[in-house]
């Protein structure tokens, strides 16, 4: 009888233990604040408004950019190079 007692309050006071437990965890799940959001979804979000902003500005200019080869463009490009490195040489040097 005495054994059978025994296991008795061991059983309430594991089950008062665990009661306990859960609603400790409970209350700190309650009080914890929510996490900050996450900085790369933020920057996700701000670029996809710039491109919007970008789309808007450029479908409400007149101004439509010329189509230029990609042979031109190239070569635009290789004389503005040129014609830096013909700023940046010494006077000596030419």
């Amino acid at each position: 009888m005495r054994k059978l007692i025994k296991i008795a309050l061991v059983a309430l006071g594991i089950r008062a233990l665990l009661r306990w437990w859960k609603r400790r965890r409970a209350e700190a799940e309650l009080a914890t604040p929510p996490p900050p959001p996450d900085p790369a979804d933020q920057l996700r979000q701000k670029l996809a408004e710039s491109r919007t902003d970008d789309t808007a500005e450029i479908e409400e200019s007149d101004d439509v950019p010329v189509e230029t080869s990609v042979a031109d463009r190239r070569a635009e490009v290789h004389e503005q190079g040129r014609a830096t490195l013909d700023e940046m040489k010494n006077p000596d040097e030419a």
